[in-house]
């Protein structure tokens, strides 16, 4: 974060100042919302949580180093105190942009949006200094303090904005004003909660509507792909880049192919020329997502034959999304168990059959080992028995589908398909669902691990993982 000084922090969030000796220190360390993760000279910001109370780690913070806390209460040691702690950091992230004057580039969608902000990021910090979210950072915590990490030398920065309801990413929207603005499509994740897809539509587009006139650099980058998406333009003063496979996309894929692992090649399409990209992440649905990231750096002035190779070298940047580790026996797992939505789970459904084809004529298997999509509302049965149905038309050896009513709900979708005999099993829980697998797994199968967070799916993964040992998989990409 750029350098302020505790009163001059006081004064943009309206808090009051508490036990703090030196009001002309400066603030020269990151803010953080973790008290193992203090700086000398940082900011420590103590949130009440549901099970921990960020209060009580006040004094260790300030013995870690930090200058002060920012509080909802006095704590015994520097403290700026307010009202309202998640508003009082939104204002200061305002506050920082505003001075800093570096590129924002808001990200919104209902799926795909931390790889491709993985991507954008990746394809950016070879155009300049860029800060982006660890991970999926989205909400009015994350975002903001992605936001005060950077500083005066912070060329870009790249914000994720997800929603649960119509006005967060408005809001959002005004904590960091961005210049850019990524819509990638509008699908059935949160629902349950947004009511339907054209509520989900609608707090979407509140991205696009937040954007600067077309005469003040406002640029609308929309996928071209998805009709709600496309319907934005009309929402948005800025001017309008389409990106995807139609024709009228500015920038375009053609020549879509799947290697034998399912990582995909085509060629790029941009109003300034082609290039050829072959990508080392898995599944056919990161074009869309390369499309996107290739749409904003080509905005930001990076030329194409650029775009193309940084799109070539990228990795994946946050863990459990997709992550390919080929183990010493020939078995693949591939983690991609940080969260699922029906969008999301069809594609990793799609690059699990692409991965597995090399093999299957020696016999080798695939594996989808899936649990309940969240936050699905009345959707949920119809979306978990089309995903199970989804699972035999694609011709996937076996289905573990794991944990209660939603993983019943898999399993009965495939064996209403055609599915017979052990081809799909459900299982309780994550250890059945390990033993199943250490049981009848063998060299050259495939193992899918995909379900939201809640399910923690995760563990599967690496108990997998722990048994051999394994060969290195870095960024995403398996070694062979």
């Amino acid at each position: 974060m750029i350098s302020l000084s505790l009163a001059e922090i006081a004064s943009i969030v309206r808090g009051q100042q508490h036990d703090i000796p030196d009001p002309g220190r400066e603030v020269t360390g990151p803010v953080v919302a973790d008290s193992r993760e203090v700086r000398p000279g940082g900011l420590f910001v103590a949130f009440a949580g549901e099970r921990v109370d960020g209060h009580d780690f006040a004094a260790g913070a300030v013995e870690a180093g930090a200058a002060a806390v920012l509080a909802a209460r006095p704590v015994g040691v520097p403290a700026i105190v307010v009202d309202d702690v998640v508003a009082a950091l939104g204002a200061l992230a305002r506050a920082v942009v505003e001075r800093l004057g570096t590129t924002v580039v808001g990200l919104t969608g209902s799926a795909g949006k931390t790889s491709t902000k993985d991507l954008i990021a990746q394809l950016l910090q070879r155009h300049g200094p860029t800060v982006w979210p660890e991970g999926n950072l989205n909400n009015e915590i994350g975002l903001p303090l992605t936001a005060l990490r950077a500083d005066a030398a912070t060329r870009h920065l790249v914000l994720e904005m997800g929603a649960r309801g119509v006005g967060h990413i408005r809001y959002l929207a005004e904590l960091t004003p961005p210049r850019v603005g990524v819509v990638l499509n509008v699908g059935t994740a949160h629902i349950g909660e947004f009511g339907g897809r054209e509520q989900i539509a609608e707090a979407k587009g509140e991205l696009v509507e937040a954007l600067p006139a077309a005469e003040d650099g406002g640029v609308a980058v929309l996928n071209a792909d998805d009709p709600y998406v496309r319907a934005m333009a009309s929402r948005t003063k800025a001017r309008t880049v389409l990106f995807g496979e139609a024709e009228d996309a500015a920038v375009r894929a053609a020549n879509v192919r799947l290697n034998g692992l399912g990582q995909p090649s085509f060629t790029l399409h941009t109003p300034s020329g082609c290039s050829d990209v072959t990508m080392r992440l898995y599944g056919e649905h990161h074009v869309s997502n390369a499309l996107a990231a290739a749409a904003v750096a080509h905005e930001l002035g990076m030329p194409v034959d650029e775009i193309a190779t940084a799109l070539s070298e990228a990795g994946t940047l946050s863990r459990w999304r997709m992550e390919v580790t080929e183990r010493a026996d020939g078995v693949t797992v591939v983690n991609d168990a940080y969260n699922a939505n029906p969008e999301s789970m069809r594609a990793a459904l799609r690059a699990l059959v692409a991965m597995g084809a090399a093999g299957k004529a020696q016999g080798a298997r695939t594996w989808a080992v899936l649990g309940e999509m969240a936050e699905l509302g009345g959707e949920s049965l119809a979306e978990h028995d089309a995903v199970g149905r989804l699972v035999v038309r694609l011709n996937v050896s076996k289905l573990v589908a794991v944990g209660g009513r939603e993983a019943a709900w898999l399993d009965m979708g495939a064996k209403n398909e055609g599915s017979w005999g052990e081809e799909s099993v459900h299982v309780s829980d994550t250890r059945a669902a390990v033993d199943l697998l250490r049981r009848e797994l063998r060299p050259g199968d495939v193992v899918l691990v995909k379900a939201s967070r809640s399910v923690g799916l995760e563990r599967v993964a690496a108990a997998l993982l722990a048994d051999e040992g394994v060969s290195g998989a870095e960024g995403g990409a398996a070694s062979r």
